[in-house]
């Protein structure tokens, strides 16, 4: 019986160190994935999946650094479970090869789902609240409206074009049109202009 230990990290910048020190000691391999869990693809989660034999466990530090959703981690544990393989959740001590186990990964997988769709409700709330009270969201532009004046104003006098002043700005060309056109629709709005 081997214990394989799957880690996931968000993106590159991020560490799997806390995993890394709650598995090393009881997994036989260590697997660190660097993807998003709702990513297209996640390669190394593929590979532990196929080298998990019968007999095996497959041991995640928190449940949500395996599965998206609690349909993913139930469907996911029915074909571990079909294969002879259980898992073990460390961090919360859920063993999936007893039925107390099992009980407790299914109830933690709809909390966890639960948990994530709060987190996205109440993320989307803040923003919409934000942009309501005038907040610009995002990045602050790079062009600013005095950068954009003097822009037009070179390309006015001429010969300057719009490549020539993206090049001298830092941006790309098609960035340096859309903030000129959106410049102009705010001031043809607003009569500014």
């Amino acid at each position: 019986m081997k214990k394989l230990g799957y880690l996931r990290v968000s993106t590159a910048d991020q560490r799997p160190d806390r995993q890394v020190d709650g598995l090393q000691a009881i997994c036989d391999a260590l697997y660190v994935e660097h993807a998003s869990a709702s990513g297209p693809r996640r390669p190394v989660f593929d590979q532990v999946m196929a080298e998990l034999q019968p007999g095996d466990m497959f041991v995640v530090w928190d449940l949500d650094r395996a599965f998206r959703s609690a349909i993913d981690a139930l469907t996911a544990l029915d074909r571990l479970r079909a294969r002879g393989v259980s898992m073990w959740i460390v961090n919360l001590q859920v063993d999936t090869s007893t039925p107390s186990g099992l009980l407790v990964y299914t109830v933690i997988s709809a909390i966890a789902e639960f948990e994530r769709r709060i987190l996205s409700q109440r993320t989307k709330e803040g923003l919409a609240a934000a942009k309501r009270r005038g907040r610009r969201l995002g990045r602050p532009p790079k062009l600013t409206d005095e950068t954009l004046r003097e822009a037009r104003r070179k390309l006015r006098a001429g010969p300057a074009t719009v490549k020539d002043l993206a090049t001298e700005l830092g941006v790309a060309p098609w960035s340096l049109s859309r903030a000129l056109k959106r410049q102009e629709a705010q001031a043809a709005s607003t009569g500014d202009f």
